[in-house]
């Protein structure tokens, strides 16, 4: 990329697309835009807007998500809208001599009993989280479908997996937030309204790998200017916390005092997901803002707007 690139993030009103657009008026790139209003699950809407604007790179953070209690209850709409965005965002990519593009995954893509910390070879080597299939197949999917395209015409398309992104704007809302924006919302409530405990699904026992938002779009700003292999790459920090340890740290950010329960009878997901970083830091990068400290901007940014 260079500053005058023009530079299409699709899913521009995304937690990720947001940041990976702020991420880009910030280095001073100067022809950036975004969804302008277009369905993307409609494959003529897509068209007319590479038509009309012609990009030269693209950032494909489209589609929903959700946290654990939203893909258990939303398997279908999730697998519909990331399988239809990506397919047409990457059919007009090609149409469109797109000269690279960068498709998000998601760690979910690995398998459920994954061998930690998880490599990028490891992909489709055993059964999915069965509370996250459906919209991890449409993760795989975008992953071979964007090599695929690499494999019959040459595109330049690269995968990107993020490890569990957190920070302000998330999605704090109860059904849908994922585990860091659930937990600040849940004790921050429970802190104002003078309540004795805060109830977390599953057992605490399972372990995350956060990123802080900021660093997840420099990760992808980075990769794109520095990152032209067939083989997806790892978005991640480097260190994983259990579930236990995150609502500790938390509640100390928050400031409830008082107790968490854990409901053992609710699912816990994937045992451990960890990424393994080392592809992305061999190319030199390094994540900046640390797990108490990210969740410390979060809770201010949530106690003033959420």
């Amino acid at each position: 990329m260079n500053n005058c690139s023009t530079i299409f993030v699709a899913g521009n009103d995304t937690f990720i697309g947001s940041a990976v657009l702020g991420a880009l008026k910030k280095d001073g790139y100067l022809n950036i835009y975004g969804d302008e209003g277009k369905n993307l699950r409609d494959l003529s809407q897509v068209d007319k807007l590479f038509r009309a604007r012609n990009p030269e790179i693209v950032f494909l953070t489209a589609g929903k998500t959700g946290g654990i209690a939203a893909n258990m209850k939303y398997p279908a709409d999730l697998m519909f809208d990331n399988l239809i965005i990506t397919c047409n965002i990457i059919e007009c990519a090609h149409r469109h001599n797109v000269k690279k593009l960068l498709y998000l995954a998601s760690s979910c893509s690995y398998p459920r009993d994954c061998v930690q910390p998880m490599t990028e070879t490891s992909l489709l080597t055993g059964p999915l989280e069965p509370t996250n299939e459906a919209y991890a197949v449409a993760k795989i999917a975008g992953i071979k479908l964007s090599h695929a395209y690499r494999c019959q015409y040459g595109s330049n398309f690269i995968v990107g997996i993020p490890a569990n992104a957190f920070g302000p704007c998330d999605d704090f809302s109860e059904e849908d937030s994922h585990v860091v924006a659930a937990l600040i919302r849940k004790m921050h409530e429970a802190k104002v309204t003078n309540r004795k405990q805060v109830e977390v699904w599953g057992t605490g026992n399972p372990r995350r790998e956060f990123i802080f938002i900021d660093d997840l779009a420099d990760a992808c700003l980075f990769i794109m200017n520095n990152y032209d292999e067939p083989e997806p790459i790892n978005l991640g920090s480097g260190t994983a916390f259990s579930i236990r340890d995150l609502a500790e740290t938390i509640r100390e950010v928050v400031g409830f005092n008082g107790s968490i329960v854990y409901e053992t009878s609710k699912p816990d997901g994937m045992p451990i997901k960890s990424l393994d970083n080392s592809k992305i830091r061999d190319l030199g990068w390094r994540p900046h803002v640390s797990l108490k400290e990210g969740l410390t901007i979060t809770y201010e940014w949530y106690r003033k707007v959420g």
